[in-house]
């Protein structure tokens, strides 16, 4: 089991791409160099409202203010000029405290990564980088409607590694309509033939408001079956795990600890976390709070000298409880009962006690002490298994 840590994660979300995918659900959009330019000079003044404290005065208690994980995501924020992203991390060093040992990680397009460009993100200390490689099949990048195709995948890992960067991170979808356990299993020997750090393999999901979303309103997309995404989940993690690459959540896999996403496990940990840019999420128990998810609105705020919060959230001991629940399911670390606060966790035991014995006899989890450890079963269906819990609140 890896130490935690318990200083808060910092996330600036740079919201524009090349092009919009089908399939994405972030808020993405696309604009020129001038455009883009026009919003960082708005995210800089979002920054500098956090001077003297980075939180907002409704977060009861607040969180330490120094902050040991940096992401940049989006959005594509390779897309950006080296200049405007050495002009946001200098204002963020600047206001916000940083550890030394900070962790930064960035998202990137194979299209994007050249040695000019790898030189600059590790300038400003990227040591994550994470390309949105997809897919090695050019019949499945066509489908996603990406803008690169397979020896860029290629061209762009062996130029990151040249660069010598720390960590090297790919991004894979699988579940694509009529894709075959073979199809995605030469998708991953290819990844792992280019013996990546960390990888990411994320089941296609179609969600309402995309291309994808209005493709299968209109029948003219179908979604792959429910046992053969589970199959190929299955052959995912089996599969990766005999090669080295250990899942330390649903989705995740590194070839060795040190390779982790320190950024994203604050969020499975529950660790505090400050969200900058639009429809950025912001976290500290019991907390939690969101910007406006529009450019327009989000810089009309700004412009008024405001910070561009759309809302927040106070969470019920039961909320914290299911999310607890949930995230610690989608971790091979699952949930420790014995670490929540005051009597919490044990009433949760001795209430749940019953359901627990089902999940271990139909080999869903595991049990040591007060811990529930998924099974790779239990992995595939962890908020299934957690909304299954008689939470306690009153």
């Amino acid at each position: 089991m890896t130490e935690r840590s318990t200083l808060p994660g910092l996330y600036v979300h740079l919201p524009f791409c090349s092009a919009i995918c089908p399939y994405c659900d972030f808020y993405v959009l696309t604009g020129d160099r001038s455009r883009r330019r026009q919003y960082v000079r708005h995210l800089l003044a979002e920054i500098g409202f956090c001077e003297g404290s980075p939180w907002p005065p409704f977060v009861d208690p607040a969180p330490e203010e120094s902050f040991d994980t940096l992401f940049f995501g989006g959005g594509t924020p390779s897309v950006f000029d080296a200049d405007d992203l050495s002009t946001i991390h200098g204002a963020l060093s600047t206001i916000l405290p940083m550890e030394g040992d900070l962790w930064t990680g960035l998202e990137a397009n194979p299209e994007d990564v050249t040695r000019e460009n790898l030189a600059s993100w590790k300038g400003v200390g990227v040591r994550f980088l994470s390309l949105g490689i997809q897919s090695f099949n050019r019949q499945a990048l066509e489908f996603l409607e990406r803008r690169h195709d397979p020896e860029d995948c290629r061209q762009s890992v062996s130029l990151a590694r040249e660069s010598g960067i720390e960590t090297l991170s790919l991004d894979l979808i699988y579940g694509f309509p009529g894709q075959t356990a073979d199809d995605w299993q030469a998708d991953l020997n290819a990844a792992v033939e280019l013996e990546p750090d960390h990888l990411s393999c994320y089941q296609l999901t179609v969600e309402p408001g995309t291309p994808f979303g209005f493709r299968r309103h209109r029948d003219q997309l179908t979604e792959l079956a429910p046992e053969h995404q589970a199959d190929l989940f299955l052959l995912t993690h089996n599969w990766l795990a005999e090669r080295g690459y250990v899942a330390y959540e649903v989705s995740n896999f590194a070839i060795s600890p040190t390779h982790r996403s320190r950024h994203n496990m604050k969020y499975w940990h529950h660790t505090p976390y400050l969200g900058l840019g639009p429809s950025a999420h912001s976290y500290a128990a019991p907390t939690r709070w969101w910007n406006v998810r529009k450019i327009k609105p989000y810089e009309a705020l700004i412009d008024a000298d405001r910070r561009p919060i759309d809302d927040h959230e106070t969470l019920s001991q039961g909320q914290l409880r299911l999310e607890h629940l949930m995230l610690g399911l989608r971790t091979p670390e699952g949930v420790d009962f014995g670490t929540l606060p005051g009597d919490v966790g044990a009433r949760l035991w001795d209430g749940n006690r019953a359901l627990v014995d089902e999940l271990v006899e139909a080999d869903l989890a595991t049990v040591v002490d007060q811990r529930l450890i998924p099974t790779l079963a239990g992995l595939a269906v962890a908020e299934a298994l957690a909304c299954r819990f008689d939470l306690l609140d009153p």
